[in-house]
């Protein structure tokens, strides 16, 4: 993992918020690189859930709700958390994970001493934000920074269903940001305070939930895969009674073998009638779907699936990363997904004379007029060029060279084969899209 944090700042990846200032705890910003994975994991995502279907609609909702929102799904309750903090340390601990989680040590003022943690009374700690809207500061203006997109697809179910005449079965899918004051977060951008989710809700016929949930969990295993995760580096974990939440008919999680060990990547819940019947009840309104060929009404279940955008960033940087040694050299080298990568290409003159820094910058801007992110290097040798390159995850690079001018022909090298091959420069734009095809 440290070696994934310093090459993700070295190559653009990932910063840590504020890091002038010293840094904000668990806030992460992304970089130029960063950014593109980002986007490019969200695109897959949308894409898949939402262009390729015709029972799933698009949704946007806001960061800031009405706080009975809050009241209703349970989170102002029962979104808590028993916290213990050492009187020497200073540190903060979950109580349910003092017996597998070692408390800190502060040295004591005696060379070579350490004092052990002494711990406080257990206390309630709120995972959610809490902000005013308006002027006035007091109990009356309190809003909460939501803790997950789910709530605004419930709140916004006849909305969508009416305005898009869907019926049911059908989904509503949104991604967006969501905030939790996590006490205990880490491990690079696995947990943090701020953080983008990509969820789906799929409103079924009761009686019919179990199928769809198994036809979901298989769907989005499958899309993990196509993303080009190391199948060997997921499974399914089957939440048991002592795990499942209080709405959960059945849970499961889509497991990622990090280096710090089997974590959660993605949830998918059974959420029964929980959520629009809380919100019916809260809000005075009827929430029913209407059927009205079979003549009747009901409250849809709901089954999720919910993914943590910057936990699949995080999963693909890991399973990509791979040190080996070529020619007697050290390689570091990210063998991201060519679909996800940030840069699809990079565009090198193999010598700054000759026209072929022309060359080099003319094909460069065909592949961005095109849509195909590419970069445009001429610093150094070409050896080392290849190695940034391969750092940053960049599948193909395209040197520019003497028989370039004579031909018209460039050189293509392959990241992870290491193979070169001649492609007429006037066909690398079409080249590099057949192989960028997504199925």
């Amino acid at each position: 993992m440290e070696k994934l944090v310093s090459l993700a700042k070295r190559r653009g990846f990932v910063f840590q918020s504020s890091e002038i200032y010293g840094g904000t705890g668990s806030v992460w910003d992304y970089g130029p690189l960063g950014i593109e994975l980002k986007r490019n994991v969200k695109e897959r995502w949308w894409s898949r859930m939402v262009h390729q279907r015709d029972d799933v609609e698009g949704l946007d909702a806001s960061i800031l709700m009405h706080p009975r929102v809050w009241e209703a799904s349970g989170h102002v309750e029962g979104f808590t958390d028993p916290l213990v903090e050492c009187k020497v340390c200073k540190k903060r601990f979950r109580q349910d994970q003092l017996s597998t989680q070692a408390c800190g040590k502060k040295p004591s003022k005696t060379p070579g001493e350490t004092e052990e943690c002494e711990l406080g009374e257990p206390r309630l700690f709120n995972l959610m934000f809490k902000t005013f809207m308006g002027p006035v500061e007091d109990a009356a203006h309190v809003v909460y920074l939501r803790p997950e997109t789910a709530q605004g697809s419930y709140v916004n179910f006849l909305n969508v269903q009416t305005s898009s005449r869907q019926k049911i079965p059908f989904g509503v899918a949104q991604i967006g940001k969501a905030f939790r004051n996590e006490i205990t977060p880490g491990n690079f951008i696995f947990r943090t305070r701020e953080f983008e989710q990509a969820e789906m809700q799929f409103f079924v016929k009761p009686g019919s939930d179990d199928e769809w949930f198994e036809y979901w969990r298989e769907e989005r295993m499958a899309w993990h895969r196509s993303l080009g995760i190391r199948e060997e580096n997921l499974r399914f974990h089957e939440h048991g009674p002592g795990e499942l939440a209080h709405y959960a008919k059945k849970a499961m999680d889509i497991e990622y073998h990090f280096p710090f060990g089997w974590k959660e990547l993605e949830g998918i819940h059974n959420r029964t009638d929980f959520d629009l019947g809380r919100h019916q009840e809260y809000s005075g309104k009827r929430l029913e779907y209407i059927d009205s060929g079979a003549g009747e009404r009901f409250l849809p279940y709901v089954v999720e699936t919910a993914v943590g955008v910057d936990r699949t960033v995080l999963v693909l940087l890991t399973d990509a990363y791979h040190e080996e040694e070529v020619e007697g050299e050290e390689r570091v080298v990210l063998r991201l997904h060519p679909t996800v990568a940030p840069l699809k290409a990079a565009i090198f003159p193999l010598v700054k004379k000759d026209g072929l820094p022309e060359i080099a910058r003319g094909l460069m801007d065909e592949l961005r007029r095109a849509a195909i992110p590419a970069f445009y290097d001429e610093s150094g040798s070409i050896g080392r060029r290849y190695r940034r390159q391969d750092e940053a995850g960049t599948p193909w690079c395209i040197t520019v060279d003497g028989q370039t001018a004579e031909d018209g022909t460039v050189t293509v090298r392959d990241r992870d084969s290491l193979e070169q091959v001649r492609v007429d420069a006037s066909q690398v734009k079409g080249w590099i899209r057949e192989r960028l095809e997504v199925e």
